[in-house]
This record gives C-alpha cells, sequence and structure tokens, in this order.
C-alpha cells in the first residue's frame, strides 16, 4: 500500500493524502485559470504556505476557517492571517531552517530565492521551500525558488520526491531546473508552477526528455487533478 498519493491541484497547489492527514500546499483554486476544483471541495488538516503571493494563498483563509485546518507558515504570513481571522491556535509560524514535528511527520522550513509580498501588499517574510520527512518518504516542496546551492544540503538526506517550479520568469525555468535535480539527487521530480498563464508556458513532455537525459531521476508529469502514488 502506498504510503502517500499527492495529487497537483494546478500551477503551485498540491494535496497529500498520507493515510492519516490531508496536507494542501499552496492553495490557489478558486482564481486559478487551471485548477480542477474549488476551494469548497478540497479537504484539509493542514495547509503548508511557502510564501505570500496571491497564486499561493490566494485559498488559504477560506479553507482554514471551513476545515479548521493547522496552517504552517512564515511569522509575517502567520500573523496577517490572524487578521483574515485565522485562530492563532491554528497557526503554526515558523522560519527557514525551523522544524516541526506534526502527526504525520516533520516538516522543515528550507530556504528559497524569491520574493514575498502579500495580496494587500505587506511584508510577507521571507519565501520558503518545505521537506516533509514522513515515516517512509522524504518529499521536497521547492516552493517559488531560483536554482540554488542551497539545494545541494537539501538533497543530502536523500530525496524519494521533488517537486520543483519549471515555469521561467518568475522561478527557475527548464535550465536551471535541469542543474537542480542534480543537486537534489531526487529519485523522482514533478514539476509545477507553468501553463497557468501564457508567460510561463513550457513544453513539459520537452522537459521530462530532458530530465531522463541529464539526471537519474524519473520525471513524473501530472495534469490537474491527477494523481501519483509514492
Amino acid at each position: 500500500m502506498s504510503t502517500v498519493e499527492i495529487t497537483w491541484l494546478g500551477h503551485a497547489s498540491f494535496s497529500l493524502d498520507t493515510g492519516g492527514s490531508t496536507v494542501l500546499v499552496d492553495p490557489f483554486l478558486n482564481d486559478s485559470p487551471v485548477s480542477p476544483v474549488q476551494a469548497d471541495d478540497v479537504a484539509a488538516d493542514y495547509i503548508l504556505v511557502t510564501h505570500g503571493h496571491f497564486d499561493h494563498v490566494a485559498d488559504v483563509v477560506s479553507i482554514a476557517l471551513r476545515t479548521e485546518a493547522t496552517v504552517v507558515a512564515n511569522f509575517e504570513i502567520s500573523e496577517w492571517l490572524k487578521k483574515q481571522g485565522v485562530a492563532e491556535e491554528k497557526l503554526i509560524a515558523m522560519n527557514l531552517g525551523g522544524g516541526v514535528d506534526l502527526p504525520f511527520g516533520h516538516v522543515k522550513k528550507t530556504i528559497a530565492h524569491h520574493s514575498s509580498g502579500l495580496p494587500d501588499g505587506t511584508y510577507g517574510g521571507s519565501a520558503a521551500g518545505f521537506v516533509l520527512s514522513l515515516p517512509k518518504l522524504r518529499i521536497y516542496f521547492a516552493g517559488d525558488t531560483a536554482l540554488t546551492l542551497d539545494m545541494k544540503l537539501i538533497g543530502m538526506g536523500g530525496l524519494d520526491l521533488a517537486v520543483l517550479p519549471i515555469g521561467d520568469l518568475f522561478t527557475m525555468g527548464p535550465d536551471d531546473s535541469i542543474e537542480a535535480i542534480k543537486l537534489l539527487n531526487a529519485s523522482r521530480v514533478i514539476p509545477c508552477h507553468y501553463n497557468t498563464w501564457p508567460p510561463i508556458e513550457q513544453d513539459a513532455a520537452a522537459w521530462a526528455e530532458r530530465v531522463r537525459l541529464h539526471t537519474a531521476a524519473e520525471p513524473i508529469v501530472l495534469v490537474p487533478g491527477e494523481k501519483y502514488s509514492l
């Protein structure tokens, strides 16, 4: 039986079913042109937020209030969420390098090179990624980021899956993602943050061929709504 089922909800949004918890990452659903679901359709026990941009936090508040999920975010985003009505006891404020043990596993905040303004223009703290250390798996969500040598450190513990942006313009593009995969030494990689809007259109099939040719990772290209079992 699989330990985790991961579903791509379009753009940089994912849902993970760990068998005991449902974990959402960066839910951007109602206003996303590629999301297969609406915010009212998803379940959540935990919501992980990488940074404050609208295409990563747009549906956090409504989902958190409806499901009573616990939100894991940086301090600045946590303070902003409190002002939106999310209860303080439903927030876990973190910062880069910090980690927390949750029922489904350990969550560590990793460095991402990106900006992080919130939808109302207030400061959103440092952008980040997450490493999830589950009982049998280690999964890395890079968040929105440029290529960085920190990825070599992130991959030192071994990665069963890396989720990387490939859209270019706002994040790393296909070329830099290949170098990121080499640094991370992940056994599998899922692309995200592409084909949401014309400025970040990419040929995922061509990218996957490059991954197979130049790295040891297995590329997993999903369509929005598709699930993959680890």
